[in-house]
């Protein structure tokens, strides 16, 4: 670990995607590390302007540990449509170029809640991977989130259950039920904060990154209902619920639906399955009431609802898709 008590060498694997981007541009922000970006020798993405890229083959692992070695913390970032080895590859390279923190790729997961590693169709695989850094004599630090509130948002039904564009809302129950969720800015901001601190408490006292060692790391910018979201709308749009086709849906019986689409290949069934999991009336969406959030104790700033969702809004606007 740095001789200086704090992490210094920072690197990102997907540096050019959204998230990835987010926490570069944040982290550079502190002027408290420096920031390394493996690439593959055929990206033609575009970094950050202080980000040093280091190019990497990510089927050879050699050449990753190569990249690698001399680093503090990994943070990887995948796409949803990464090869499903790709992770442990990566982390087995990072293990053995002796990068002592990885924040593996599993935001928005809260990996200690059993109801939804048993059953949201991603918790689990998201703490197998924080076991599997552990297992191998690294620390994770697991980023716990909730579902990124623009991306969510601004996808359609089978998400949050909005479609912008038609005006159209699936109710999961009653909409009343509270989930946490973040925007890509905060999930930036905590990261930046979370390691500014020192790397090991100095003197017994005060916030230190070593206690989030292999643990979740909790934070949001909103604890929100679709109800509370569909307000938003209405302010953001000028418009009123009579201009909207809301329907209502049982959260058992879309769940169940979910998992029945997903069987017959329809890629939307794993997103209705998991988000509506997530609404369950059950409260395993809600962290902050259950668990807490770091947001007070790293001074994180109270987000505008309305400018999350005007940003997603624009986003629909725009024609956007993550998935090419």
């Amino acid at each position: 670990m740095a001789q200086t008590n704090h992490i210094e060498k920072v690197a990102i694997v997907g540096a050019t995607g959204r998230i990835g981007k987010q926490f570069a541009e944040d982290l550079l922000k502190t002027g408290k590390h420096t920031i390394t970006a493996l690439t593959r020798p055929d990206s033609k993405g575009t970094l950050p302007p202080g980000v040093h890229p280091i190019q990497a083959n990510y089927d050879d692992d050699s050449s990753l540990i190569s990249a690698l070695r001399g680093q503090h913390l990994l943070i990887i970032t995948l796409s949803v449509l990464a090869p499903p080895d790709l992770h442990s590859k990566i982390v087995h390279a990072a293990v053995k170029a002796g990068v002592p923190y990885i924040i593996p790729n599993t935001y928005g997961s809260d990996i200690l809640n059993k109801g939804l590693v048993a059953e949201d169709l991603y918790s689990a695989g998201s703490l197998q991977k924080c076991q599997e850094v552990e297992s191998l004599g690294a620390s994770y630090i697991a980023v716990v989130c909730g579902f990124w509130y623009e991306w969510s948002l601004a996808l359609g039904e089978p998400w949050f259950g909005f479609d912008i564009k038609e005006r159209k809302v699936t109710f999961f129950d009653d909409g009343k039920t509270k989930i946490c969720s973040s925007t890509w800015a905060q999930c930036g901001r905590a990261l930046a904060a979370l390691l500014s601190l020192p790397e090991k408490s100095e003197g017994g006292n005060g916030l230190s990154v070593e206690q989030w060692k292999n643990k979740p790391f909790y934070f949001n910018s909103f604890r929100v209902s679709q109800r509370d979201m569909l307000d938003s709308l209405n302010r953001v749009l000028g418009t009123k619920d009579e201009e909207w086709e809301i329907r209502y849906e049982k959260t058992g019986e879309r769940y169940q639906a979910g998992l029945e689409e997903l069987k017959r290949g329809e890629r939307n069934g794993f997103a209705k399955a998991m988000y509506t999991r997530v609404f369950f009336p059950t409260g395993d969406g809600d962290f902050e009431s259950t668990r807490g959030t770091a947001n007070q104790a790293l001074g994180l700033e109270k987000e505008s609802l309305d400018e999350a969702t005007k940003r997603a809004v624009e986003m629909v606007e725009s024609g956007w898709t993550p998935f090419g």
